[in-house]
């Protein structure tokens, strides 16, 4: 079982920049590119210090920040990030190389089945941003890699798997979907998996907040993470998503720690931990987890 951790450390030791649409529209053209050039390059100094730490923690999972290299998907963000395609490819290839596993989880407002075009133009113009990313760094164009997204808009199952359809190969052949808590329920993920031929993400606190249980004990917790499984192209790949609530089991917010384990989740190879003290609850958790009889 592979433990994944999420964007950042619980301490400061890995931390990311940002940049606000505000600031960086008052500059100057030669002051913008030369300030996306400054945050690319500290960004991917502290993506490398992310996958160290994950290496020195044996820590094999690793899901970047959505905002890695913010405004990329535009012309000059691309140029600024296609000059530093070399140490992209250098840190692919030491990710390869470690068998790390890098993913990516797009922020919320990417909705590839709204009522609106321009909302999933935008959507997709904001995935082709991670994927050229990930193709930089030379990762695969398969689901090892995967793109992580919600369903979105609900009731509009038809319009996600017609919009999965026709995305660029190097979003499509990664893109994963993930149940929710109101939209799309753990069933209806599924189908459209299925349709869309995507693999699944089976997020068993959502799965709890969305069908107001109280146990991860539960059968239907066990049914969906095999259901979830079947949908991989490789079962060794299979992810899933684990966090606690934070004042009880169907509380949607999440807590500091995971204090609740499915053993559903025993034999999955790649589980990523959604809680708020990131690798602190990873390490409390190994602990718990290795506790005979636990």
């Amino acid at each position: 079982m592979n433990l994944g951790l999420v964007c950042i450390t619980h301490d400061e030791t890995v931390r990311f920049r940002t940049l606000t649409r505000t600031r960086y529209l008052k500059l100057s053209p030669v002051e913008q590119r030369q300030t996306l050039r400054d945050l690319y390059t500290g960004n991917l100094k502290s993506f490398d210090k992310a996958l160290d730490f994950c290496v020195r923690e044996d820590i094999r999972l690793y899901r970047v920040t959505s905002a890695l290299f913010p405004f990329s998907d535009e012309p000059l963000g691309r140029d600024v990030l296609l000059e530093m395609s070399d140490q992209l490819a250098l840190i692919g290839k030491w990710a390869e190389r470690l068998h790390l596993r890098i993913v990516v989880h797009p922020d919320q407002y990417v909705v590839l089945s709204s009522d609106s075009p321009e909302v999933i133009a935008n959507s997709i113009k904001v995935m082709q941003r991670h994927a050229l990313a990930f193709d930089l760094m030379r990762l695969p164009q398969n689901p090892w890699a995967a793109m992580i997204l919600h369903g979105g808009k609900s009731d509009r199952a038809a319009r996600l798997i017609d919009t999965i359809g026709r995305l660029p190969d190097n979003i499509r052949r990664r893109l994963v979907l993930e149940n929710d808590e109101y939209a799309y329920k753990a069933q209806q993920i599924y189908e459209v998996c299925v349709a869309a031929k995507v693999p699944m993400v089976f997020d068993a606190h959502h799965h709890l907040v969305a069908e107001k249980l109280c146990d991860y004990e539960h059968p239907s917790v066990s049914h969906f993470t095999e259901l979830a499984a079947t949908t991989w192209p490789c079962r060794d790949w299979q992810l899933v998503h684990l966090s606690n609530g934070a004042s009880g089991m169907c509380d949607p917010a999440h807590h500091d720690l995971i204090t609740h384990w499915p053993s559903a989740f025993d034999h999955v190879p790649w589980v990523e931990i959604e809680a708020k003290h990131k690798d602190r609850a990873i390490k409390l958790l190994r602990a718990k987890l290795s506790r005979p009889g636990r």
